[in-house]
């Protein structure tokens, strides 16, 4: 995916110098750049508001969409994809739990992954992906996902923008067994008597698998990258689980305080249903589903998110799955034909 963005910027690169060349070579004719704007209105009486057009040159946009797991629903993410195409984001993150996962057999989860990979490949923006607990299950999923897609958690900038992307199942590998073993002897109660009785088993309660956990030296890597960047617009906080609602929590508590006297919205997961609170005087943001197991929540909602950023404004719009539809009238974002 790197090496695929890296090949985009240079092509990009050397369609500029391309152009450059054409324009600086003696005897060349150059097309003068027309107007941004003209009208056939004369006088001071227009049929239009006003010539302030929204067209900052600092503009970004960029999409996220969320859980697809818990018993993903055939063709909703599908359905995503090609809406995302139409919505022309120029990059796509989510937060987590994107396979099924939960096994310990590499073969599966090298299928599970292959599939998703195949899908979220005909979004035409790069794809940033973000892990949860069904992606990071078990320390074999660790190593699958090393194995394909390098470290659990990273940081990049893009356009001014910092992104900061989390890992919260950064337990130490015994503890993510022990946990494993909660959840699965939980899940043989859920198998027989039906979800239920999931907030009767004991994996409901258990701390980690509702706010997740941020090691030390992930906090740190955090750290690091705020302080090395001081002077972007915005910066955003990509996570699974809500890490800041653990109590006595501490890791991800450093990397908020080292974001304090600047801009920055927190997007998470994992409980597919969407949420607004405030925190710090700052967004956080839990995202509802994009084809994953819905809960009887009113916001359990199928949607896409699209941020825009002007200077250091952040606006953010939720776009229902069902509200979407292209040119042709239908809701799966396939265009009509010409």
């Amino acid at each position: 995916m790197e090496a695929q963005l890296m090949s985009r910027i240079g092509l990009a690169l050397l369609g500029s110098v391309a152009l450059y060349a054409c324009a600086a070579a003696p005897g060349t004719a150059t097309r003068p750049n027309p107007p941004v704007f003209q009208g056939s209105v004369e006088g001071p009486a227009r049929p239009w508001t006003h010539q302030d057009f929204d067209s900052p040159d600092d503009r970004v946009t960029f999409a996220l969409f969320s859980d697809l797991t818990g018993g993903e629903r055939e063709g909703v993410f599908d359905q995503a994809v090609q809406q995302l195409n139409l919505l022309r984001p120029e990059l796509v993150l989510n937060v987590g739990d994107l396979i099924e996962g939960e096994t310990t057999d590499t073969a599966v989860l090298d299928q599970q992954w292959d599939h998703f990979d195949a899908r979220a490949g005909q979004i035409d923006a790069p794809v940033f992906r973000v892990g949860g607990n069904h992606d990071l299950s078990h320390p074999v999923s660790w190593e699958t996902w090393e194995r394909r897609y390098g470290p659990r958690h990273y940081h990049f900038v893009y356009r001014g923008l910092l992104f900061l992307v989390l890992d919260t199942e950064d337990n130490t590998p015994e503890r993510q067994l022990e946990i494993e073993r909660v959840r699965e002897d939980s899940m043989v109660r859920i198998r027989e008597e039906g979800w239920g009785v999931f907030d009767q088993t004991p994996y409901s309660q258990l701390e980690d698998r509702i706010s997740g956990h941020i090691g030390q030296q992930q906090a740190n890597d955090m750290v690091a990258a705020i302080e090395a960047h001081p002077d972007v617009r915005w910066t955003f906080v990509l996570m699974h689980k809500p890490a800041w609602k653990r109590p006595g929590e501490e890791n991800f508590a450093r990397i908020e305080a080292a974001l304090d006297g600047r801009g920055y919205t927190v997007f998470n997961g994992h409980e597919h249903f969407y949420e607004l609170n405030r925190r710090h005087g700052r967004d956080y943001i839990q995202l509802g589903t994009t084809g994953g197991f819905q809960p009887d929540h009113p916001m359990a909602i199928d949607h896409v998110t699209l941020v825009t950023v002007v200077g250091d404004d952040v606006e953010i719009a939720n776009l229902a799955l069902s509200g979407i539809f292209d040119r042709a009238g239908g809701v799966t974002g396939v265009s009509g034909s010409e």
